[in-house]
């Protein structure tokens, strides 16, 4: 089974999956009791995620807690708290604990955030599990579900460094050094968040493309029930990217992830108000559809993605992809 095989069965399990749906749960103002909170949780797993053969605590720690506040950016909460459980193998260096919850530090300081507990304990790989809450501050819906016709598709960087990265450190190559640290050490989009969240004053669509940009627009597609068109030539792809992967820069762009950008689907005014220089276009949102689709235009040649292409391109956490 693939993941979003299982959210299914989770989703048709529970008695009420109301609050399913989003990477970023909102817990509104009849649960919480003020003006309502986003939690998120994910889970990075030596082997699957990432491999001690080729990151250090550190950057494990800073990455662990970026990957978390991407989800609250594609929101545009505030983080607040995180919540840490850490679960390690008998044999890990004595400092490992230390060099993680530095690059953890790092992090929390950049962004004001506290570290409010969590759990260690022993396991035979390397397991992280962060909960992330972050506030709500403004009025307007993100979701997912919110892309409609006429809208523009952005994004707010460049796809694929991440995992070019992979690749590279894969192949035991260290160059160029911007490919390597986009995978080891991502950064999360909460400055360019904040931005969107003082510049629109709509609902809109957003997620981020931690599972890569071709996955991000299709589970938009869906969630909206809408076609979308992105074009290859507008897609933000790096030199370094281009110059390592001449011939695969296209297909990393598309459905390498972890780059934890921000795509999203704006209507025309709202976007002419946003930053060209910080956001993309790279496509528009065509129609309402019952059977949702991606088209992908580039010079030379089309193609679609619908289900049967994205369960065979879209990434599997169960098959341990470090390896």
């Amino acid at each position: 089974m693939k993941e979003i095989e299982f959210i299914d069965t989770i989703t048709k399990t529970l008695t009420d999956s109301s609050l399913l749906g989003d990477d970023c749960a909102f817990l509104a103002q009849e649960i919480t009791g003020n003006s309502g909170l986003f939690v998120t949780q994910d889970s990075l797993v030596e082997d699957v995620h990432f491999s001690l053969a080729y990151t250090d605590a550190s950057s494990l720690g800073k990455k662990a807690v970026n990957v978390n506040l991407s989800d609250l950016a594609a929101t545009c909460a505030k983080p607040l708290v995180l919540m840490i459980s850490l679960s390690l193998p008998a044999d890990i260096e004595g400092d490992f604990v230390v060099n993680f919850y530095k690059g953890v530090n790092e992090i929390c300081e950049k962004y004001g955030i506290k570290v409010a507990g969590g759990d260690i304990t022993g396991s035979e790989k390397v397991y992280i599990s962060i909960c992330a809450i972050g506030k709500k501050v403004i009025p307007y819906n993100i979701s997912r579900k919110n892309a409609a016709p006429g809208d523009i598709i952005a994004t707010t960087g460049c796809h694929g460094n991440s995992a070019g990265g992979l690749k590279l450190l894969c192949q035991k190559k260290k160059e160029p050094y911007s490919l390597v640290n986009a995978h080891l050490c991502p950064e999360s989009c909460i400055e360019k968040s904040i931005i969107l969240s003082q510049t629109v004053k709509k609902n809109f669509a957003m997620m981020d493309s931690s599972d890569g940009l071709a996955d991000a627009l299709f589970k938009i597609a869906q969630a909206s029930k809408v076609d979308i068109e992105a074009y290859t030539d507008k897609i933000p792809v790096s030199n370094d990217l281009i110059e390592a992967f001449p011939h695969e820069y296209r297909e990393l762009s598309l459905w390498g992830g972890e780059d934890y950008e921000l795509v999203f689907s704006l209507s025309p005014d709202e976007f002419e108000k946003l930053d060209k220089s910080l956001f993309f276009q790279i496509g528009r949102v065509i129609e309402h559809s019952d059977n949702p689709f991606v088209k992908i235009i580039s010079e030379d040649r089309n193609f679609v993605i619908d289900d049967n292409v994205f369960n065979t391109m879209s990434f599997n956490h169960f098959k341990g992809d470090t390896k």
